[in-house]
């Protein structure tokens, strides 16, 4: 029962709805990983999001917009940046946005790299690469989400990175999911529905001061 409770969508839930929700957030991270260029602040990549989403016509964002650069990919959700760094010529930055687009919550989240920098090139990858195999673990076993978080552990450090296991992925919905108090997806004991949990990654440099994010949709 509590499974059940822990996966209840409201009255305007449609699967493909939210499948329209992803893409279209998909879309900007993507146009904003071509605004974002070297000498830009964090905070002025933050702004420029913001301006693309409304002339993009969402509905709201529902989660703050998270652009983070540097040293700043090692933060979770939850810390502040105690700075506003400026994106050097060979930097990481990743992009990470919950946007309501016709009452359905889109969230996604990617990582991606300036310059040649090769251990942040390799990080950038490592992160959609666990994302990946973790999907695919879903998919083929039906693991619930605490197990799905045990193998991302697995995964990360057999490629020699760390994962931060407080960030363990969220319910989405209708807008607003929260009214169900789902949860974490890491905490999740039972196989989680498609079209309902998102799956975060996120991974340190075993030594050096950067990390790299993704997150998608398990559908």
């Amino acid at each position: 029962m509590e499974a059940v409770t822990q996966q209840a969508v409201g009255g305007k839930y449609v699967l493909e709805s939210m499948k329209v929700a992803r893409d279209k957030t998909w879309d900007v991270v993507d146009r904003m990983s071509r605004i974002v260029r070297p000498g830009m602040l964090e905070s002025e990549a933050n702004v420029e999001c913001k301006k693309l989403l409304v002339e993009l016509g969402m509905d709201r964002i529902w989660h703050p917009i998270l652009i983070r650069f540097g040293e700043n990919t090692l933060k979770t959700f939850k810390q502040r940046a105690d700075v506003d760094p400026r994106l050097n010529d060979d930097d990481i930055f990743f992009i990470d946005l919950g946007v309501v687009w016709d009452a359905h919550e889109g969230d996604a989240g990617a990582t991606f790299v300036v310059g040649n920098d090769a251990d942040m090139q390799a990080c950038a990858t490592a992160a959609k690469t666990v994302f990946d195999d973790v999907e695919q673990h879903w998919r083929s076993t039906g693991a619930g989400g605490k197990a799905l978080y045990d193998y991302a552990a697995e995964r990360a450090a057999a490629l020699g990175w760390k994962l931060n296991l407080d960030i363990k992925g969220h319910r989405v919905s209708d807008f607003p999911h929260a009214i169900f108090k789902a949860g974490d997806l890491g905490s999740f004991e039972s196989c989680p529905d498609a079209g309902l949990w998102i799956l975060e990654i996120q991974l340190a440099h075993p030594t050096r001061p950067f990390g790299a994010f993704y997150e998608d949709l398990l559908i």
